[in-house]
Formats: C-alpha cells, sequence, structure tokens
C-alpha cells in the first residue's frame, strides 16, 4: 500500500511537472526605425532567443516593414516575420532511436498593426498597438538523422499591446537621460486554431524594465519579462525572461 501511495504521489507530481512548466530565458533584441521622409519609414526588429537556463539558441526572429506616419498621434505598419524556432523529435529507428532528433524550423509570418500614441499624465505618452498575424507554421519531420519541413499549416492571431516610458527627469521633449518603462501584451488566436493550442487564449507578456537614452536616436533597456503561454490540454509555460535591448530611430 505504502508503494503504491508513493508510485501515485509520483505520478501526480510528474502530470503536473508536464501540464506546468517554469523556464528562464534571456533575449536579445535590435529595434530600429529608418525614417525615409516626414511619413514613411521602414521598421526592422531583430531577437535572439535562448532555451530555458540560458542554453542554446530557440529562436532567431527577423520582421521588417514599412510604417506611415499621417500624424503624431497614429502610425501604420505592414510587415513580414521570419523565425527560426528550435524543435526535436524522437527519432524513429536506429542505435540512437532514445535520443531525439533536433534542429530549427522556420514559420514566416506576414502582419498588420495600428498604433496609436495618446497623453498619460502631464506630458507623459502611452501607446497601444493592435496587430494582426497570418502565420504559416512549418512543420517538422525526420529525414535520416535530420530534423526538415514536410508541409505547413495556417492560423491567424491577433495582438494588443500598451507601452509607457516615463522619463525620470521629466523633461519633454525628452533627449537623453534615465527612463522607466511598463508594458503588456495579450495574445488571442482566431479562426481556425487546431495549428496552434485548440483555444482562443495564446499567451500573456508583462514587461517591466528600466533604461537609458543616449541622444534623441538611441535608447538602451534592459527588463523583465514575465511570458506566460497556453498549450494543448492543461499544459502551460512560465517563462522568466530577462531581456536587453537596443532602439534605434535614424
Amino acid at each position: 500500500m505504502i508503494r503504491l501511495f508513493s508510485a501515485g504521489i509520483l505520478l501526480i507530481a510528474l502530470c503536473q511537472q508536464i501540464q506546468a512548466q517554469t523556464i528562464n530565458t534571456f533575449w536579445l533584441g535590435s529595434f530600429n526605425t529608418f525614417q525615409l521622409d516626414k511619413k514613411f519609414s521602414i521598421h526592422l526588429d531583430a531577437q535572439f532567443r535562448t532555451g530555458d537556463k540560458y542554453s542554446q539558441m530557440s529562436t532567431l526572429l527577423v520582421r521588417p516593414g514599412i510604417n506611415y506616419k499621417p500624424n503624431d498621434q497614429w502610425m501604420f505598419t505592414l510587415g513580414y516575420a521570419y523565425t527560426a524556432n528550435r524543435r526535436s523529435l524522437p527519432a524513429l529507428s536506429g542505435p540512437n532511436e532514445l535520443e531525439p532528433v533536433v534542429g530549427y524550423i522556420p514559420e514566416h509570418r506576414f502582419w498588420e498593426q495600428a498604433l496609436y500614441t495618446h497623453k498619460l499624465i502631464g506630458k507623459n505618452t502611452i501607446s497601444h498597438r493592435i496587430r494582426l498575424e497570418q502565420r504559416v507554421l512549418m512543420q517538422p519531420s525526420i529525414d535520416g538523422d535530420k530534423l526538415v519541413t514536410d508541409g505547413n499549416t495556417y492560423s491567424n492571431r491577433f495582438r494588443y499591446w500598451f507601452r509607457t516610458m516615463i522619463p525620470f527627469n521629466q523633461q519633454f521633449p525628452f533627449k537623453q537621460g534615465w527612463f522607466g518603462s511598463m508594458q503588456n501584451e495579450v495574445f488571442l488566436n482566431f479562426g481556425d486554431k487546431s495549428a496552434v493550442n485548440g483555444k482562443t487564449f495564446d499567451q500573456n507578456r508583462l514587461f517591466f524594465g528600466a533604461g537609458y537614452r543616449l541622444n534623441p536616436a538611441v535608447d538602451f533597456e534592459v527588463a523583465y519579462i514575465n511570458q506566460h503561454v497556453i498549450g494543448r490540454g492543461d499544459a502551460f509555460v512560465n517563462n522568466h525572461v530577462a531581456q536587453a535591448g537596443v532602439y534605434l530611430r535614424l
């Protein structure tokens, strides 16, 4: 009876470990805007993300776009994003069939967004961003001892983000100095959800940061992000992210 009870406790613990996973990762990002004229600019961000415990590269993301800014409050963007995501599948046969086959599988995204900025308190501002994504997710397969793509699936996603950055010196226009930042973003799947987690809610990212504005064109920022990702069934991942970023406006 004691052995049976112990086995049951172990099984419950293993199930909980599978369903709820806590990880620690590091993200490095470069977020850039290149001005073409008064209304048009090029957006380009690139991000490197590690796996759990700051291990090997988990995701590489490159996201270009074209911005149109009709006035000081609104900006609209059309873009494309390429991501390479680390995936693993169990080997089908051979001497290493217990070891997974690991590789990087791409995802292609087309995205559209609207960004609206208004005053929050005094001259401080808050920005709201709505983004729609059309995701082409390549499916992994094993060819010999390599991970390859074998067809794709399609999914739609809605994202709402708000962000505020408050200069500590409260000088406007803000040209140089320390600042604090806070943002949150919620991700919702819509349409056919079978290619992702099968649910409307996808993930949430809560962000607290601090940084230094070197000049009107360059910001450096470090942040903590709590990323809560919902998987299939009862599974979810709670990701504690340390992020460092550089923001350029040229």
